[in-house]
């Protein structure tokens, strides 16, 4: 039980408070709005263009905390509370999708990894817990062994991608922080509202990560326990 607890469990209330972070930590800060009233499309651009990056359409998506960076189509997609508004929230957001950008016009390593990793992922994701809970209730039996090695691989690559997945996040809230006083769009004194939003959105990547790690370990002792009983 124990065991069980501090691979899966300890995970588990991780991800809940990481969640509950970003959430608190976003909506505190989209109430705040900046002095120079830029939205965060506006400040995309800026960020963007002072990399000398003119190629990538900014466009508006549904949803909340929806925003990504897409560099096969060169498409920065921010949600609405972000796209127009010019909360501190709002500005790290578009600011950090922008970090992306700019990590895949400079040849980022570690974005490139994780884009190569991307066929790899979707094909696991749908596939890991499936195959390892068949696994697990046929625990056991031949067809039970194959089903759980096949879904701790699945689960190592996502795993794995989680893994890679921290240092470009890390990074692209890094270059956020930097550049926003830099162009002016917010004064230093406004900085800790954008850097609150970004540390806790970075807590659920954390955590992704470390869940993803405590099912792969919880799943290899099965899997040896087994083993050792065959």
């Amino acid at each position: 039980m124990l065991f069980w607890f501090v691979l899966i469990g300890i995970p588990l209330l991780f991800g809940l408070y990481a969640q509950f972070r970003v959430t608190s930590a976003y909506s505190k800060n989209l109430q705040i709005q900046s002095r120079g009233h830029i939205t965060g499309a506006e400040a995309a651009d800026a960020v963007m263009r002072r990399a000398g990056i003119t190629d990538v359409e900014i466009v508006e998506v549904e949803g909340r905390l929806t925003d990504h960076y897409d560099p096969v189509n060169k498409r920065l997609a921010l949600s609405a509370d972000n796209f127009h508004g010019t909360s501190l929230a709002a500005l790290g957001v578009a600011a950090h999708e922008s970090g992306h950008a700019i990590q895949h016009k400079v040849g980022y390593a570690m974005m490139g990894m994780r884009q190569t990793m991307m066929p790899a992922v979707q094909i696991a994701a749908p596939i890991a817990y499936f195959m390892t809970g068949i696994g697990i209730v046929l625990l056991g039996s031949a067809f039970g062994g194959i089903m759980l090695k096949l879904g701790v691989i699945a689960l190592l690559v996502m795993t794995v991608f989680q893994l890679v997945t921290l240092p470009v996040e890390f990074d692209a809230s890094r270059r956020a922080k930097i550049v926003l006083p830099e162009l002016g769009i917010i004064d230093r004194d406004e900085l800790p509202g954008v850097s609150e939003t970004l540390d806790a959105a970075a807590l659920t990547y954390l955590a992704a990560f470390i869940s993803s790690l405590g099912n792969l370990l919880y799943l290899l002792a099965l899997l040896s326990g087994g083993r050792r009983n065959d």
